[in-house]
């Protein structure tokens, strides 16, 4: 088990925190507006420099430069890979940094800290939203991202906390040198600007990070990125002439398949290569919406 996480695991929940929450939803679907202001290859250019900055970004946190970024972006179109594949050429064992997907609760929160608290050290949170509708998990996060001199992480109460890794009693207060990524779905600049009840947190950690919005926000913009994975070699599993039908075909049907990112374009791509007579008519049951 990666240490920093408990050995139980972060606790996966039904009760969604954000559950019902009518501008969640908005941005759920917000990406299917038409814009025809760029050219793809503009909008390839956009793209191909934020990615780049993100890169940049979550290198300066491996190196103790930065103590906190903030990539907000679509689901399913490589800001996760970006960052994982940067970590595990940093640190292959695993030992100077950890990955937070799911649920997760201040406790949890407190022994990663703990655990990740030195200098060169790097917490990410991928797809971890949830984390944003605590109010101590937030006041943790604000501490650990601030721009003051000295981090000190406070957790004043009459639990004691053991460092699962050596045993020892995890201190009332602690001072954390390490680094925080957050990696979401959620566009913090819409969702301040439309006052959102998490906008002034989100504001608060966004003055304390580096903030990196992807711009993806059009189906356009999502049928250029996975076209421009796909050059980069994502479906080398399977033959050039393959990679071109289901490029193809997933340009073709972008109105109507279930979902538009890389892991769609890695499934048609699989049912190509072990279907390939029948692929189209099994993408077309298992890939597309209901007519």
């Amino acid at each position: 088990m990666p240490k920093g996480i408990p050995a139980r695991g972060f606790r996966m929940t039904q009760k969604r925190l954000i559950a019902g929450d009518p501008m969640i939803d908005r941005l759920a679907n917000m990406t299917y507006q038409v814009d025809s202001s760029e050219t793809d290859e503009q909008i390839s250019a956009r793209i191909s420099n934020r990615f780049d900055i993100l890169n940049t970004l979550a290198k300066s946190c491996t190196s103790g430069e930065s103590r906190s970024l903030i990539c907000s972006g679509p689901a399913g179109l490589g800001k996760s890979h970006t960052v994982e594949r940067l970590l595990a050429s940093w640190d292959p064992k695993g030992e100077n940094h950890t990955i937070i997907k799911g649920y997760v609760r201040a406790t949890g929160l407190i022994r990663t800290l703990y655990t990740h608290r030195d200098a060169k050290h790097v917490i990410v949170f991928d797809d971890a939203d949830s984390i944003f509708f605590d109010d101590i998990s937030l006041n943790l996060l604000k501490a650990v991202c601030d721009t003051t001199e000295r981090r000190i992480v406070s957790w004043f109460s009459e639990k004691v906390f053991i460092d699962e890794d050596t045993g020892d009693t995890i201190p009332k207060s602690f001072q954390f040198d390490g680094a925080i990524i957050f990696l979401s779905n959620y566009d913090f600049d819409v969702m301040i600007a439309s006052n959102h009840r998490l906008g002034p947190h989100l504001q608060a950690l966004m003055s304390r990070s580096h903030y990196v919005s992807l711009s993806l926000r059009t189906r356009r913009d999502y049928l250029v990125r996975i076209n421009q994975v796909i050059k980069d070699g994502l479906l080398s599993h399977i033959s050039p002439d393959a990679r071109e039908e289901v490029t193809e075909y997933l340009n073709k049907n972008a109105e109507r398949l279930r979902e538009l990112s890389l892991r769609m374009a890695i499934k048609i791509a699989d049912l190509r290569k072990s279907f390939p007579n029948t692929w189209t008519r099994m993408a077309q049951t298992t890939c597309m919406k209901a007519a």
